[in-house]
């Protein structure tokens, strides 16, 4: 099945090394060789704040949403500090807090019949945390998320091994990469072919 993969690096940097690049890319090597997926750094783009679709002259969210409502499957990725999802994470939330405002006929959001997971890393406590702030964002605006949860990897908390430096992967974070990514994409597969009905 072919199916459409936009990845948000939501790390805080802008351009280099980035573990939850590194994880973002284990995820995806994890899907369907049909599937086409892009990452995007979005740090490396400025994203105005607000919560509209269009905060005028200079944003770079206009085109970053017409990527995420064309793909089938949104992928965020967030790196924990301080047990919270990145600024970077949280300022794609409250952008697509838009979505609420421009549902079609029947009510529903242009994240309707999307699937979306979460990738996250660190060196501190707070996977869970993080991953249950972005999926209720996420639920909130229309998307819908597949069975297993999302794959994460921390460290030693307060510790100075980033996932970048592993030289192998633990097996649980690849298990948990192959269900996160057979599961999105059964769920794109049948949300293709079923879309909900919306009232």
């Amino acid at each position: 099945m072919s199916l459409s993969i936009l990845a948000l690096n939501c790390t805080l940097r802008p351009e280099g090394s980035s573990s939850t690049q590194k994880l973002l890319e284990l995820v995806l090597a994890e899907f369907g060789p049909a599937c086409r997926h892009e990452i995007v750094r979005v740090a490396a783009l400025d994203i105005k704040p607000g919560v509209s679709s269009d905060e005028g002259d200079g944003d770079a969210w206009p085109e970053l949403r017409r990527k995420i409502v064309a793909a089938d499957i949104l992928l965020i990725g967030s790196p924990i500090w301080l047990g919270q999802p990145s600024s970077v994470a949280k300022r794609v939330l409250e952008r697509m807090d838009a979505f609420l405002d421009e549902t079609d006929d029947a009510n529903r959001t242009p994240a309707y019949g999307k699937v979306a997971a979460v990738v996250v890393v660190g060196n501190e406590d707070g996977a869970h945390h993080v991953s249950a702030e972005l999926y209720q964002a996420l639920v909130d605006v229309g998307f819908t998320i597949p069975a297993g949860g999302p794959s994460y990897w921390v460290g030693e908390a307060m510790g100075d091994v980033d996932f970048l430096d592993l030289e192998e992967i633990p097996e649980k974070t690849a298990t948990t990469n192959r269900m996160l990514a057979r599961n999105a994409e059964h769920l794109a597969g049948l949300l293709e072919n079923s879309a909900y009905p919306g009232y």
